[in-house]
């Protein structure tokens, strides 16, 4: 009941040593996370005491694989150090990176998705929040505590509206939720969600979060056209921002009316997907489709 992030995760912390490392590292393992280990060459060696557990600290991501058996890595270093670390990460064979950093220059997310698509890692990020399988696994910053485990599956850009959704369907519940992050280059697309879902028996519907510029979208619908049987809405973030102002996210750049609301409305909308126009409606839709699927008299 879960796509990419299991109860069986064994989960690597680049950055755990620092502030935001350690907050989340914590949260984290609050959550239920396995969090094996630490990765910082600095303090390789040391243990990190977080409440009732004693986490080791690993001089490079292959070590921790090595000792851990660790399949997981979440990234928390800084932008200037982002590169490097996935880089670190994908030639150690790790199959999944969770890139939390914001901030990256584009050459270098252009440079490690790739590299890390070549050597067989899946990169989530850069600037997301991660991804939740509520009730088993938790790699980011996801709050753990406003949903529960349920048939549907999210995908989005905004990690605030990832949070939103969780939320308003907290009654419903979720088998994995992944914010994909709202950079013009990221390594987990809509489209990888989807096909992820579309294979997931335990998903029976799939809540899309989107917003202004680029086609993630436009492309998101042509492959649910083509390719998802099962429901999916839609949220697109954006209706109320000026014309000709970049706004948000880096990669919410519009040009003409490539990119803007009405057009990934529209564009969703003819591929079968139902699209609300508030976080609420969207939920509401959710919830209206879910009844119909229901047997009568259940």
């Amino acid at each position: 009941m879960a796509i990419y992030l299991t109860k069986e995760s064994k989960v690597l912390v680049q950055g755990m040593t620092g502030g935001e490392g350690m907050k989340h590292t914590r949260r984290m393992l609050a959550a239920g996370t396995d969090v094996v280990g630490g990765v910082n060459p600095r303090k390789a060696g040391r243990t990190v005491d977080f409440d009732d557990r004693a986490v080791p600290v690993y001089g490079t991501v292959a070590e921790g694989m090595a000792a851990t058996g660790a399949d997981v890595t979440v990234v928390f270093v800084p932008p200037a150090f982002a590169r490097s670390a996935v880089l670190e990460a994908a030639d150690a064979g790790i199959g999944l990176a969770v890139v939390i950093t914001e901030g990256i220059p584009v050459h270098d997310s252009v440079a490690f998705t790739s590299y890390a698509t070549r050597n067989g890692t899946r990169v989530i990020g850069p600037n997301c929040p991660g991804l939740i399988t509520p009730g088993q696994s938790d790699a980011g910053i996801i709050p753990a505590d406003i949903t529960k485990p349920g048939p549907l599956g999210l995908v989005s850009k905004s990690g605030t509206l990832t949070y939103q959704l969780m939320y308003e369907l907290r009654d419903i519940g979720f088998s994995t939720c992944v914010g994909i992050g709202g950079d013009p280059v990221v390594g987990t697309s809509h489209i990888d969600c989807l096909a992820a879902f579309q294979e997931d028996p335990d998903t029976e519907l799939v809540v899309l979060i989107g917003e202004i510029g680029g086609d993630a979208e436009e492309r998101a619908a042509a492959y649910v056209r083509d390719h998802v049987t099962k429901p999916v809405v839609g949220y697109i973030a954006g209706f109320t921002a000026p014309e000709g102002r970049t706004m948000g996210h880096a990669g919410a750049i519009v040009s003409g009316s490539a990119g803007t609301a009405r057009a990934k409305r529209e564009a969703l909308e003819a591929a079968g997907v139902r699209v609300g126009s508030t976080p609420t409606e969207t939920a509401r839709l959710v919830l209206e489709l879910l009844d119909a699927r229901q047997p009568e008299g259940s």
